[in-house]
């Protein structure tokens, strides 16, 4: 399994940017026994007068810093720069007892006593990444604690080694240090990297790897794989937000690709499949990081295919997955007039973009019996992700345009990505059969392209579940 999975990743690197780069970065990293720090060693490819930090605040919790290659000679940091005279070889240490909660979410990962929860864009200080910089990273651990980074582990230098380089940096990434349950699940085209916190009975993470494993193949729906061929993933048991099995989940793309999810640990495996966020996030690794102005596109795709995927996969029937997305269009609908880049709105934000899917999707169908979303994702993924960059909204559809020589991504984008309100989605209700009758949906069969909307949530591999509700 394991030869197989590093030929599968070895493809995927190969075509991905930063694979052979020319300067390649090296550190070491030491985990104190107790927890209480790590100590750094970088061996640079070539000299460097500075390293920077992301965070503002790594400066107090950096100690002991030397040129490595000069004996002990001290190094000045100041602010988020670390200096040195034309060094190869920087030292230092970072204090990992005095996180402190900046959110409510960072506030519930700092609960596990066994456990470190810090991000590398705190510890780490790098040179400047470009796409000719590569980072690998080997962490020497004490008996009895564990690692878990978003990072892409290389597989041919042993245990607990990773490489990374320029990203996109959308949030802070976490590294995991410390005694916590760790799961790899293999799902068609990847493996999840799964790192479980609190997850001390047996039983109930059984459930959770059993969600995780469907939530990942309702994606493998799409075209028949895992859009990212490793991926991080924590899990964090919460016990008083929301009302929902698992209240909150996001993606972060910070050095390679993680999903968070926060559960609740009361609920049951039936809860779990029940639930569409694992889906909707998952479904966000279809499509690269697009900026934040474009953050409709990126929601919008994920909110149309949460709907679509778990119909696919048999937890929601046909019926049911059309009444979601028409409560999100109605949802959007209520809101004050706003186009789907303004951020102050929303739904609008979720569900304009979930709209515009669907009116992709339905056109690429229409234009060739073999084209559809899922297809233009596919070549999306083949060729270009993961992604170590933002794009731009026009940019992403203009591509998948050329992907599928069509115009229909473009057309759309020109037509509404600027406009006010929902896309008006009548005439394409009637085309598929979609009938509101009271704020319900019902299906008609005998409409022109009813065949057409049973193919958009028709299973197209082997489904992962086989209850529909």
């Amino acid at each position: 399994m394991r030869v197989r999975r590093w030929i599968v990743l070895s493809l995927v690197l190969a075509a991905a940017p930063g694979w052979g780069a020319a300067n390649v970065h090296d550190y070491r990293v030491t985990v104190a026994p107790d927890l209480s720090h790590l100590t750094v060693r970088a061996q640079l490819a070539s000299p460097v007068s500075r390293l920077r930090s992301r965070d503002r605040e790594a400066q107090r919790h950096t100690r002991n810093v030397i040129d490595c290659g000069e004996g002990t000679q001290r190094l000045a940091v100041s602010g988020r720069t670390l200096r040195s005279r034309d060094a190869t070889c920087i030292e230092y240490e970072y204090d990992l007892t005095a996180e402190r909660p900046r959110s409510r979410r960072r506030s519930y990962l700092l609960q596990f006593p066994d456990n470190r929860l810090v991000s590398p864009a705190s510890w780490l200080w790098l040179p400047r990444l470009d796409a000719d910089t590569e980072i690998r990273v080997r962490f020497d651990l004490p008996d009895g604690v564990n690692v878990s980074v978003p990072w892409l582990p290389i597989d041919d230098e042993g245990e607990n080694a990773y490489r990374f380089g320029a990203s996109p940096a959308s949030s802070e990434a976490i590294a995991v240090f410390g005694d916590f349950s760790y799961r790899e699940i293999a799902v068609p085209g990847a493996t999840l990297r799964v790192t479980l916190l609190g997850a001390d009975d047996a039983s109930h993470s059984g459930d959770l790897i059993s969600w995780l494993r469907a939530a990942a193949g309702n994606v493998t729906q799409v075209y028949g794989r895992f859009p990212n061929p490793s991926p991080q993933v924590i899990v964090v048991p919460i016990s008083s937000w929301g009302n929902s099995a698992v209240p909150f989940g996001r993606v972060i793309r910070d050095g390679g690709e993680a999903v968070q999810f926060f559960v609740d640990p009361s609920r049951s495996l039936a809860d779990y499949l029940g639930d569409w966020t694992a889906t909707h996030e998952f479904s966000h690794l279809l499509l690269p990081y697009v900026e934040g102005r474009q953050k409709w596109i990126s929601e919008g795709f994920a909110s149309y295919y949460q709907n679509v995927l778990m119909a696919r996969s048999g937890a929601y029937r046909e019926t049911k997955a059309w009444q979601k997305l028409h409560e999100g269009f109605e949802r959007a609908r209520t809101e004050p007039l706003s186009a789907p880049n303004d951020a102050r709105s929303r739904m609008m934000v979720y569900w304009s973009g979930a709209a515009i899917a669907l009116l992709a999707d339905v056109a690429l169908r229409l234009e060739a019996p073999a084209q559809s979303l899922d297809g233009l994702l596919d070549r999306l993924q083949a060729c270009c992700l993961p992604s170590e960059r933002a794009w731009g909204g026009e940019e992403l559809f203009t591509k998948l345009d050329q992907l599928g020589k069509t115009e229909v991504m473009s057309g759309l984008y020109g037509r509404y990505a600027n406009r006010a309100g929902l896309p008006d989605l009548t005439a394409l209700y009637d085309q598929l059969g979609i009938d509101v009758r009271g704020g319900r949906v019902v299906l008609n069969d005998a409409a022109e392209h009813a065949a057409l909307r049973r193919a958009i949530m028709a299973p197209k591999y082997s489904p992962t579940a086989s209850r529909a509700r």
